[in-house]
């Protein structure tokens, strides 16, 4: 399969084998989830050649698929938030995310949420786009955000984190000396109790794994880098904090900070593949003012 053509509003795919059904195409040799190839298909969003045909017909080598990306409307209340964008094409922005901001409005955040400052500039750029998260992180957690700018590009990106395809690092500043070089902590994680916020390793959770390595050692503290395996609510909280080494300023599960106010913790690397590319491609966000100001004292 190659892909050819990047205009924003359609997708352009050269056929590249015989006897293939458009259908089987899509979903096999692309990974167009049923869902949406539905909805596209419902909507005459997908062509052959420049003109919609059945969805049994088959294709040729040579032949030219084509997805059409409509505009859209999203209802989200602008606020001019700055944003701090690593990269961004026609599929996607990768932000990274300041600490101290909710990802989603919610009721208790209907204002002041990246939700708020990403359709500020969907509007500021003429992006007639829904907003759609590819990941999240808690509030207080920094680093890589991705924004799809298309219900393709979302489920794209979406697949390989179910698939556990795509290579996420963080780096975490915890209390104590680990002493391990490295390890992995592979424990389930459920709710503490009913209604609780706090998750906790318990036996009837879900699989969560977590690598760590250690970068620095100071004198009561360690910089950690943490990859994880799983997507876990808390997961890299809750599973430091088991092994005794929970984070810095992470009041949920440890205790307040006197030089950060916030958990110390940060999503700095991230390996995934693109929309409409074949290679997967590394993004890493700068550590943030505050964490690399926490290292700077216990360093002294």
């Amino acid at each position: 399969m190659k892909l050819f053509n990047n205009k924003e509003n359609m997708m352009i795919i050269k056929v590249e084998k015989d006897g293939i059904g458009l259908e089987e195409f899509l979903k096999e040799d692309y990974d167009i989830s049923s869902r949406l190839f539905k909805k596209l298909y419902r909507r005459n969003h997908i062509l052959v050649n420049g003109q919609f045909q059945k969805k049994n017909i088959d294709l040729n080598k040579g032949d030219i698929v084509s997805i059409v990306i409509e505009d859209e409307i999203d209802n989200t209340p602008p606020e001019p938030i700055p944003l701090d964008i690593i990269y961004e094409n026609d599929d996607v922005i990768i932000i990274n995310k300041k600490p101290y901001i909710v990802v989603h409005q919610t009721k208790s955040h209907q204002s002041n949420t990246m939700a708020n400052g990403v359709s500020y500039y969907f509007r500021s750029k003429g992006i007639k786009r829904k907003i759609r998260f590819v990941n999240r992180l808690d509030m207080n957690t920094s680093g890589i955000l991705i924004v799809a700018k298309s219900a393709f590009a979302h489920q794209q990106m979406a697949l390989q984190f179910d698939r556990r395809e795509v290579e996420k690092k963080y780096l975490a500043v915890v209390s104590g000396v680990v002493e391990k070089d490295e390890g992995i902590i592979d424990l389930p994680i459920g709710r503490e109790e009913d209604r609780s916020v706090k998750k906790t390793v318990t036996e009837d959770g879900k699989e969560a794994i977590t690598k760590y390595k250690v970068i620095e050692r100071y004198k009561d503290a360690t910089l950690l880098e943490v990859q994880i395996f799983t997507g876990k609510s808390h997961q890299i909280r809750v599973h430091l904090n088991h092994i005794g080494h929970p984070i810095i300023g992470d009041t949920l599960y440890h205790e307040p900070h006197k030089n950060i106010d916030r958990q110390a913790l940060h999503s700095y690397y991230l390996k995934i593949r693109l929309p409409r590319e074949n290679e997967k491609r590394v993004f890493v966000a700068e550590m943030p003012e505050d964490m690399a100001k926490l290292i700077e004292y216990l360093k002294e």
